[in-house]
């Protein structure tokens, strides 16, 4: 971090707002809110921050922040949203359609047109949608014009232009599909109030919307204003044979808004799914695809979905059912506290008719995901990334690389030893083919990367010969001749040498050997062949790291809890669901633990560190 960084985050506000992370060229990398700027900033830069790998790499990047303060997070929400589509910065999660889908328009101006676009203009003008179905939204369209006698030219209505007779009437009059406000012989106001009942259709207020059209017929005709009355019984029996063709799903007459998100990370795509329930039917479905989501967690995935849709919305339902949570509900919650003013309840049901609607968004999410990327996956049938021809061109390959498995070694001082395996097919890594070993051949305490090599290779491929497949076609051994000779070693052993090419990668200058080759293979060390065979070897280390770290967190639960006279696998289960660590047991009161375990366990585990470590439990 820059001198200059470093005084600017320490002067940063402590206000809401939205920041904005560059790089050396001044180019966007990132866009994000914060309820407190200061705060939030800083912590990209925290040691004890734990990052994804795609955010260390982005945070290695930073040279400049740039932030805008605002008055309420819930501004700081629609003004991110603004930015990441102004900017499309490449490390926040890129949220769109997989197409630009038709919106219904109702035009900001006098005497307001219905209509349907698909380009969004911040003119003041109200829009729904938006519509996946092209046909849906048209017999939309032709339902508001067989109700409604809205006009359909284009002229500027001024209230001076009227007065001044300056428009004759048209066709439209003529035949009742207008009432001519252009030449004055409808007023604005009442041509508003009919715009604000085509809303109320158009929000799914279909029931609501009847009943006030008849209390006004009955007014009328109570009044002998039988010509109108006459025009509101048609509006009402046309509404009534539309409600008719609604699909109700709830007795329960809530309007809704119901959420899911499915998730493919070995594709690195999700599926966000919404749909509307208006008086107990459903109105509307969309659907919007999540790109870049290899390292988001779901619960981050749904707290986007819904903070994009509702700083775009119109609309704001009393109720939001959510079929899996999301990871902070605040920014959300004020938005639509400042829009609907009023609260909205949030829930994620786990039983009950509202859970069952909840399982029917989250199948449709799956359904349309798989779909999309069956799609995807047959475009792409035969095309070959260009790294992949790049790295058989470098290194003399018999043919193409597209199925790459890397192996690494992972110990702690020889304890714990332990190995990774990790696919990757064109480029990218396929996880549920990533394989984990416990090492049998070199003793607790014995540090020989040559012979756990050995094993890891022989057990992995021993398998693949036996149910003939799926087979590599590179193999990347992390580690130079020595790891390289042991593998090979392996392969032979099991008659699996030569089926298929075999390198290993040293460390130190990221050099690659081949079998017997006293020299290595040169490659650009700015070439994208290297890159991903650093790639992979990164993500090899990375795996069996993690498993290194669970066996000995295992190793470590063993002797500090099981060793303790009376305390079994059950109680010790219950002690770290209960406490979250071993250290937070050690630290726990003799209160907490009587209540977790028992007064006997609580005594037996007190007794057992005190007699360790006194200071510990003082």
């Amino acid at each position: 971090m820059t001198p200059a960084l470093l005084k600017k985050l320490s002067g940063l506000p402590t206000r809401p707002g939205v920041y904005q992370h560059k790089d050396e060229h001044g180019k966007v990398l990132y866009v994000g809110k914060a309820k407190n700027l200061r705060a939030r900033v800083n912590s990209y830069f925290h040691k004890s921050r734990k990052l994804d790998g795609r955010l260390r790499i982005m945070v290695a990047k930073i040279t400049d922040v740039e932030v805008i303060v605002t008055d309420t997070e819930a501004e700081a929400l629609i003004l991110e949203n603004i930015l990441i589509k102004q900017l499309r910065p490449r490390y926040n999660i890129n949220l769109r359609d997989d197409k630009t889908y038709p919106y219904i328009c109702i035009k900001k101006e006098n005497f307001p047109r219905v209509f349907s676009t698909r380009h969004i203009k911040r003119d003041g003008s109200k829009y729904f949608g938006p519509y996946t179905s092209v046909r849906s939204m048209n017999i939309m369209l032709q339902t508001i014009k067989s109700i409604f006698r809205i006009r359909t030219c284009s002229l500027r209505l001024a209230p001076q232009a009227i007065a001044a007779n300056k428009f004759d009437i048209c066709l439209q009059y003529h035949i009742k599909k207008c009432d001519g406000p252009c030449v004055g012989y409808q007023s604005e106001e009442d041509y508003d109030r009919m715009i604000a009942q085509v809303e109320q259709l158009l929000n799914g207020k279909t029931g609501t919307l009847i009943s006030l059209l008849r209390d006004e017929m009955e007014s009328m005709a109570d009044r002998s204003e039988f010509e109108e009355a006459a025009k509101l019984r048609d509006q009402v029996q046309a509404l009534e044979k539309y409600a008719e063709r609604q699909k109700v799903v709830s007795q329960d007459p809530i309007d809704r808004d119901m959420f899911a998100v499915a998730v493919d990370r070995e594709e690195n795509v999700a599926c966000g799914v919404i749909f509307q329930m208006r008086e107990g039917k459903i109105i509307g479905r969309q659907h919007k695809y999540l790109h870049q989501v290899d390292e988001k967690t779901d619960e981050l995935l749904m707290q986007v979905l819904l903070e994009r849709y509702y700083t775009e919305t119109t609309f704001f339902p009393d109720e939001i059912l959510l079929s899996s949570a999301a990871q902070d509900l605040r920014p959300v919650s004020d938005l639509l506290k400042s829009k609907k003013q009023g609260a909205v309840s949030i829930k994620e049901p786990l039983r009950g008719d509202k859970a069952a609607l909840a399982r029917m968004v989250q199948q449709n999410a799956r359904l349309i995901l798989d779909e999309y990327i069956l799609v995807r996956t047959r475009e792409n049938e035969g095309k070959v990334p260009h790294v992949i021809e790049a790295l058989q061109k470098d290194l003399r390959l018999p043919r193409l690389p597209r199925r790459i498995e890397c192996f690494d070694i992972s110990h702690l001082g020889g304890t714990d030893v332990v190995a990774s395996c990790v696919v990757f097919v064109d480029g990218k890594p396929k996880s549920r083919d990533y394989r984990t070993y416990k090492i049998r051949s070199v003793g607790d305490g014995v540090s020989d990367d040559y012979q756990s090599m050995r094993e890891v290779v022989g057990r992995r491929y021993a398998k693949v010969v036996e149910e003939n497949g799926p087979w590599p076609d590179l193999v990347v051994i992390d580690g130079g001749k020595g790891q390289l000779s042991s593998a090979v070693e392996a392969l032979r052993s099991v008659e699996a040498y030569g089926k298929f090419p075999v390198v290993g990668l040293a460390k130190r200058l990221e050099e690659v050997f081949f079998p017997g080759d006293s020299d290595s293979v040169y490659i650009a060390k700015t070439s994208a062949s290297l890159q991903l065979l650093q790639r992979t070897r990164n993500e090899a280390h990375r795996f069996a790291v993690s498993f290194q770290r669970k066996q000995r967190s295992k190793r470590t639960l063993h002797s500090e809890l099981l060793d303790i006279p009376g305390i079994g696998p059950k109680t010790v289960r219950k002690l770290i669901r209960v406490f979250g660590s071993v250290r937070r047991v050690r630290l726990a009161s003799h209160d907490d633990l009587v209540e977790a375990a028992g007064p006997s366990a609580a005594q037996n585990i007190r007794a057992h560190f005190e007699d360790r470590n006194p200071s510990a439990t003082t």
